[in-house]
């Protein structure tokens, strides 16, 4: 029986040219073996920001890698080469807005430049796509926050079954 594949995608020009290390893919890598009770298979992949390198990125680890979930890190700011959160539009046959709500309000108790971040998510096909901001710490923070809701959705999407540990992310799922 095949792991459930995870994609993690980090946008940054420096990183994937790298001028700069990536610390975005790896705090979400650590924060998803935290978070999940269950082994998974983590694809990673860097890439600059770019808005059809990116919307390919995003394709492929959905439609070619089969990824339940694809988590990136990086370009949901207000800078002008920031367009994650339209690279993911593009490539999404529906938005849910309650997952950027929900990240910029946790991240709003810490920071009060949160209102600047841009994150979303949405869905292509069986896979779930979720924006998170690029700072190590936001990940964390942001990824906890919403992650209670995305093993229900992956269930309603008939996406590969995941299970948090309790102790760290209980999972949400009507009825239980």
């Amino acid at each position: 029986m095949r792991l459930p594949c995870i994609g993690i995608l980090t946008i940054s020009d420096r990183a994937s040219q790298g001028h700069y290390e990536d610390k975005g893919g790896p705090a979400v890598e650590t924060s998803l073996r935290a978070i999940l009770a269950m082994p998974f298979e983590a694809l990673r992949r860097c890439v600059p920001d770019e808005r059809p390198v990116i919307e390919a990125a995003l394709s492929s680890l959905c439609d070619n890698d089969g990824c339940c979930l694809v988590v990136t890190t990086g370009g949901t700011g207000p800078a002008p080469r920031d367009v994650t959160p339209e690279a993911t539009e593009a490539v999404c046959d529906r938005m849910l807005p309650g997952f950027g709500e929900l990240m910029r309000m946790e991240s709003l108790k810490q920071v009060p430049t949160a209102i600047l971040s841009r994150q979303t998510a949405g869905l292509r096909g069986r896979s779930l796509i979720v924006n998170l901001p690029g700072k190590p710490s936001a990940i964390d923070l942001c990824l906890k926050a919403v992650f209670p809701a995305i093993p229900y959705c992956l269930d309603l999407i008939g996406a590969a079954r995941l299970e948090t540990d309790p102790a760290i992310c209980p999972a949400f799922r009507p009825g239980k």
